[in-house]
């Protein structure tokens, strides 16, 4: 019988040989996917027909089929999956052919570098979802203009027709956000918990401030989706800017300062979301010209900007403290100086989220308080949500893991 669940970040691997094989396996199963590795094409292709894989991944040099051939058949099983070619003699000409034609998506050459297969994978399950995301989206759109052509027959109902419409509009613009905010869970879950606590503090200054409608829209988009830009950005270097901006080497400043400018990338593939897209471009500006990515001081900094920067940095503050007195010290400096004082203002009325951050296995001390749940590779829970750590129940999942590797990622409060 065929397997219809959705098998969301599986991965085929196929390669005939076993090291590179059992390599590629192992990487990407650490990374939390579920992945099966073949060495032979015809069975692959067998399990390809009864099971939906987000990203197939061959080498190009194969005793059967060449990576190629087998790609172009996978195709025509699975036109949804995102596939990739590791060569190592690439054939630039038929590389970009077989891309132009839609054959594969990316190609990999030997030898590769770990951390780049991990970003591409990623990469290319996103994709995937995103596709089929989409696809469900525009099959609902789809739907809702076949009904909504049965009803414009009737003027009587125009008026009616209209509001359907809009809500149909606004309820694929929330789609949209809520499957960016996802992604930015999936890819690094305290994104998800910050940009829920920065969103809490611009709906509390847009309501001291009374923004009009359209501004507190603007403005509650951006809050959510002000860090989706890191998507682009290796998880090692994220965590060392949050935990220790100093050691930052310039090619990894380098990432963080361009992830405003991606982030207005990727929300321009929304509609009528230009408004939010130069609001998260700008939130790293300073009010004195020292910020990126545009260096842009003062009144040149757009108003929304300039409100989400002072309660992303007021958000991202160390639980220990200190937010409101660091504000008010760079009113002026880096902040402008309204703005601080309508978030101080705003604050006694923002009931924010608890804040969470990721930690690896080896920092997990008793006292912590667990805000995910802790699962095995095998999707078994471990841990609950909301459990407090103490020490055997440490020990237990560092001898856990030992035996069998923790397929979740490990996110406290604090």
């Amino acid at each position: 019988m065929t397997d219809t669940r959705t098998h969301t970040g599986s991965v085929l691997v196929l390669d005939d040989e076993e090291i590179v094989l059992a390599a590629l396996g192992e990487t990407l199963r650490r990374e939390g996917h579920e992945v099966a590795t073949f060495s032979n094409a015809v069975a692959a292709l067998d399990l390809l027909r009864q099971k939906p894989f987000a990203v197939i991944l061959t080498d190009q040099q194969m005793p059967e089929l060449t990576g190629l051939e087998f790609l172009a058949r996978a195709k025509k099983i699975q036109p949804d999956a995102t596939r990739i070619l590791i060569t190592g003699v690439p054939s630039l000409g038929t590389v970009i052919d077989s891309i132009n034609q839609g054959e594969i998506h990316r190609f990999i050459a030997k030898p590769w570098l770990r951390e780049e297969l991990i970003v591409t994978i990623h990469n290319a399950v996103q994709r995937y979802e995103l596709l089929r995301h989409n696809q469900e989206l525009q099959a609902q759109t789809q739907a809702a203009n076949q009904a909504l052509a049965a009803q414009v027959t009737k003027i009587a109902e125009q008026n009616q027709q209209l509001e359907v419409l809009n809500s149909a509009l606004h309820r694929n613009l929330d789609r949209s956000v809520q499957l960016c905010l996802k992604t930015m869970e999936s890819y690094w879950p305290a994104l998800s918990n910050q940009a829920h606590r920065v969103q809490e503090l611009c709906r509390a200054m847009a309501t001291t401030l009374d923004l009009p409608a359209e501004q507190r829209q603007v403005l509650d988009i951006a809050a959510l989706l002000h860090d989706i830009g890191l998507i682009e950005v290796p998880r090692e270097v994220i965590r060392k800017w949050r935990e220790t901006p100093e050691s930052l080497n310039d090619a990894e400043l380098a990432q963080i300062k361009r992830h405003p400018v991606l982030g207005q990338e990727l929300v321009s593939f929304v509609e009528n979301l230009e408004d939010v897209g130069r609001t998260i471009r700008s939130h790293h500006e300073r009010y004195d010209g020292c910020g990126y990515p545009d260096r842009l001081a003062g009144d040149s900094i757009p108003w929304l900007a300039r409100l989400l920067a002072v309660a992303v940095v007021y958000s991202n503050f160390a639980s220990g403290g200190g937010a409101s007195e660091f504000i008010k010290a760079n009113s002026s400096i880096a902040f402008d100086p309204e703005a601080v004082r309508v978030l101080l203002r705003a604050l006694p009325h923002a009931n924010l989220p608890r804040r969470q951050r990721e930690v690896l296995l080896g920092e997990l001390r008793p006292g912590m308080v667990l805000a995910h749940g802790i699962y095995s590779s095998s999707g078994l829970l471990l841990v609950p949500e909301g459990q407090s750590l103490n020490e055997p129940c440490i020990e237990k999942l560092r001898s856990h893991d030992q035996v069998s590797a923790i397929g979740s990622t490990l996110v406290v409060f604090g």
